[in-house]
C-alpha cells in the first residue's frame, strides 16, 4: 500500500506493507535515525514522536494511520542550526546521560508543555512517566522541563 505522510514539513510518499509501523516508516523509510526503538511494547517511550502536535509512541502506530498526517520527529524540531528551546533546555540542564532515550523524551516534553505550560514538578513527572530512562533518576529531565515551560510563559508575556 502507498502511505503519503508530512514528515518533518516534508510530503513523503512510500510503498510499505499494510502492517509497516510508523516507528519503521520513520526509521526505514524517511532514514529519520533519531526515532529509536525501544521495547516495541509501549513501554518505554523512546519512539516518541509529534503526530499533528500530540506526542504519540511511534511503535503503536501503523503507517498508515498516519496517512495525510503530520508527523514532526526530533530531526525536525530544529530550526536549522537552530535548537527548539526544549533541546536548549535539556543540553544547559544536563537531561541527558546515553541519550538513546532522549529524543522521545524530548518529543514527549514538548506535547506536554503544548498542554500546559503552567507545570508543576510533580505534572512533568506524570505527564512524563511513559517515558523511561535507564541512566538518570529524573531530576535533570524534569528540570529541562521546567525551564523550557518558564521560557514559553516568559515569551508568551
Amino acid at each position: 500500500m502507498q502511505v503519503s505522510i508530512n514528515v518533518n514539513g516534508e510530503q513523503r510518499t512510500h510503498d510499505v506493507e499494510d502492517r509497516t509501523l510508523l516507528v519503521q516508516y520513520l526509521r526505514d523509510d524517511c532514514e529519520l535515525t533519531g526515532t529509536n526503538i525501544g521495547c516495541d511494547t509501549t513501554s518505554c517511550g523512546a519512539c516518541t514522536v509529534l503526530l499533528d502536535g500530540e506526542s504519540v509512541k511511534s511503535c503503536t502506530v501503523l503507517a498508515a494511520q498516519a496517512e495525510g498526517r503530520e508527523v514532526t520527529t526530533i530531526e525536525g524540531l530544529a530550526d536549522g542550526e537552530e535548537l527548539h528551546p526544549m533541546q536548549r533546555s535539556f543540553q544547559k540542564n544536563h537531561g541527558l546521560q546515553c541519550g538513546y532515550c532522549t529524543p522521545g523524551m524530548v518529543m514527549a516534553s514538548v506535547s506536554l508543555v503544548e498542554e500546559n505550560p503552567n507545570l508543576t514538578e510533580a505534572d512533568v513527572r506524570s505527564g512524563l512517566e511513559g517515558n523511561l530512562c535507564r541512566c538518570t533518576g529524573y531530576h535533570n529531565i524534569v528540570q529541562a522541563v521546567l525551564d523550557a515551560a518558564r521560557e514559553k510563559q516568559g515569551a508568551a508575556e
